[in-house]
């Protein structure tokens, strides 16, 4: 695609890099907020290309990553019983809960199923009127959308069948969360594009003012995120504060309104836990009450489910920017993609996994 390799173009990212050992003058410390964003800078090798003054930390904005360990447990006790069709997105089949994951619950025998969309799981549903077909519903404002809109078609369709364990985070509130923590070492940040297609970036100017901090909404190829960099950085060196659109190919200030009133007739804002991080207020989507047949959480009961996490995972700490995952004494020993003790050694968006991946300081 021509886009593709416009933002992968060795002499603007060059460019880009050269501006930013001209300019900067001081440490600085930004956290980009996207795991997505994350990848492309550990097999771009973005981090190792700027100057030393500017360190890169890695936020929760890895969906898998912060979907609460209780949640994790509650799928794996639904996709265990003999009556379920359970549906997933495949990077969370592999995250640990307490004492397994789906893929261990398929092995044993559980019909666990990756689909690309959720619309896909509604078609199990109607193909399977004999199962109960529950899809798990992760995801950032970015996948909301294509969320709720499944379960309008299952009311349409009649279906009775069909039911979303929602695991659905803001990305504002885990802002606040962060810029708000007395251990806070970020002084700016680039925002996720995909969250910024569907919302907008209109909530940040706020979050901007409240902290005294830049906001550069970005992308994920190495020359939209370099260019990202620079825009904070320049904005840094100036004193500046406030919000600048990086992506304006894909985003604006209002995002898709459509889908945004779309998601507000069938979710409502709730608190809601987040992995490694703890209770964040009115920082996750649940479903409306009307829509309370479609709720797999009180379809089920699953009251019984206490969790356990790892005691030596650090991967909170990782989420808020405070260490980086070769800082974790077991990355990379008790630690792989094949023995995870947390979700950002397995999500294709953790920081974790990105480290590995990329052989980023493995010991």
């Amino acid at each position: 695609m021509q886009f593709t390799k416009e933002f992968r173009n060795p002499a603007l990212a060059k460019a880009a890099i050269n501006e930013l050992h001209r300019i900067t003058t001081r440490d600085w410390v930004i956290m980009e907020i996207c795991g997505g964003q994350t990848h492309a800078i550990m097999q771009y090798g973005i981090d190792q290309l700027l100057p030393p003054q500017i360190e890169l930390v890695h936020g929760p904005g890895c969906p898998v990553c912060v979907t609460p360990l209780e949640l994790i447990d509650k799928a794996l006790a639904i996709a265990a019983q003999s009556d379920i069709i359970f549906t997933s997105y495949g990077d969370m089949l592999r995250v640990p809960g307490s004492h397994d994951d789906l893929f261990s619950i398929r092995a044993d025998g559980g019909d666990v199923r990756t689909v690309y969309s959720p619309l896909d799981a509604v078609k199990i549903a109607q193909e399977n009127p004999d199962k109960e077909v529950v899809f798990f519903a992760i995801g950032f404002e970015t996948t909301a959308p294509a969320n709720v809109m499944s379960i309008i078609q299952a009311k349409n369709l009649g279906l009775t069948n069909y039911s979303i364990l929602v695991s659905q985070a803001l990305v504002p509130p885990a802002m606040h969360a962060i810029l708000g923590s007395e251990n806070n070492r970020v002084q700016g940040f680039l925002a996720a594009g995909h969250v910024c297609s569907i919302m907008g970036y209109w909530e940040y100017p706020p979050i901007a003012e409240q902290y005294q901090i830049p906001i550069t909404v970005t992308g994920f190829e190495p020359v939209d995120i370099l260019n990202g960099i620079l825009t904070t950085v320049n904005q840094l060196e100036a004193g500046n504060i406030g919000v600048t659109n990086s992506y304006p190919r894909v985003v604006n200030e209002q995002g898709n309104q459509p889908a945004q009133k779309i998601i507000e007739t069938v979710y409502q804002v709730c608190d809601r836990q987040w992995r490694g991080i703890g209770l964040i207020p009115q920082s996750g989507w649940c479903l409306r009450n009307e829509f309370d047949a479609f709720n797999a959480e009180k379809k089920f009961n699953l009251s019984h489910i206490q969790t356990q996490e790892s005691p030596i995972c650090i991967a909170g700490q990782i989420l808020q920017g405070f260490k980086k995952p070769d800082q974790c004494p077991a990355f990379g020993k008790e630690c792989t993609p094949r023995t995870p003790l947390g979700a950002t050694m397995v999500s294709s968006e953790g920081a974790c996994a990105a480290y590995y991946r990329f052989a980023r300081n493995r010991k």
